[in-house]
C-alpha cells in the first residue's frame, strides 16, 4: 500500500519494507521540494543530489549559475543513476547532513 505525501509525483512500481521511506513508511516531507542531477551514489542509501540556480550579481545587474550539493536518503524502492535527474524533498534530519529524500526518479537517463 502506498501512502499519499501530499505531492503530485507518482509512486514507485516497487515497494519496500522501510521505516524512513516516504510511501512505505512513516517519514513525512514538509518543506522546500526542488528537482536536481545525481552526482553520487556512493554511500549506502544516500544521493547526492547538485541543483543550479540563478544567483544574482548586483554589481553588474546580471544572474550568474550557481550550483549547491545536497544529500538526499535513497528508498530501496527507488532506483536512481548517477547523472539522473530527481525531486527531491526536504524532511527531518535523518543525520547530521541529510535532510532530504528523493520522491520521484525520472524515466529518462540525463547522461
Amino acid at each position: 500500500m502506498v501512502r499519499n505525501i501530499g505531492i503530485s509525483v507518482a509512486s514507485p512500481r516497487k515497494t519496500c519494507n522501510d521505516t524512513q521511506c516516504v510511501f512505505h513508511g512513516s517519514l513525512p516531507v514538509r518543506g522546500k521540494s526542488f528537482s536536481g542531477l545525481v552526482i553520487s551514489l556512493k554511500s549506502n542509501k544516500m544521493a547526492v543530489v547538485a541543483r543550479e540556480y540563478p544567483h544574482p550579481v548586483p554589481k553588474y545587474k546580471r544572474l550568474e549559475r550557481s550550483r549547491s550539493k545536497v544529500h538526499a536518503y535513497l528508498p530501496s524502492c527507488i532506483t536512481a543513476k548517477e547523472g539522473q535527474q530527481v525531486r527531491i524533498a526536504e524532511c527531518r534530519p535523518l543525520s547530521k547532513t541529510v535532510s532530504f529524500t528523493v520522491i520521484e526518479a525520472s524515466e529518462t537517463n540525463g547522461g
